[in-house]
């Protein structure tokens, strides 16, 4: 069993700086497209419907970049159980020859839709993205 997630991002034209490659801010929304993407396919519904993920930080690693037209394999799992409010993920893209060239390790604070304010993460909450995958 696994807790890992993965989308597959092609660089446009708009994601293109003017070095030739994928802009910071656009892996920077690819992180948060694919965090966002995991939380909507495994949390019950429930869950969805009561609370909303916030970044509370980025951590990333350039190690390479691709340019127009070239896809990316994101990965992201969460390495270990939560902190009260907050939940550590990883995210890892690869490009075609599986190299990781990007990495990320964010944090994001839950918060109640009804109250606006932090709310610890329960079990039941952690229990889809079991087990958690470690740093590796």
């Amino acid at each position: 069993m696994t807790n890992r997630f993965t989308l597959i991002f092609t660089a446009q034209p708009e994601h293109i700086d003017e070095l030739g490659h994928v802009n910071n801010a656009v892996w920077v929304d690819w992180i948060q497209q694919i965090a966002t993407a995991h939380w909507s396919a495994v949390a019950a519904p429930e869950n969805q419907a009561a609370y909303i993920w916030v970044v509370t930080r980025h951590e990333i690693d350039y190690r390479g970049n691709v340019g127009p037209g070239e896809s990316v394999t994101a990965e992201t799992f969460i390495p270990a159980p939560p902190t009260g409010a907050r939940f550590n993920r990883r995210v890892d893209f690869r490009d075609a020859a599986g190299k990781v060239i990007v990495s990320a390790r964010t944090t994001w604070a839950m918060i109640d839709r009804a109250t606006g304010r932090l709310a610890r993460v329960r079990d039941e909450i952690t229990e889809p993205f079991k087990p958690f995958g470690g740093e590796a």
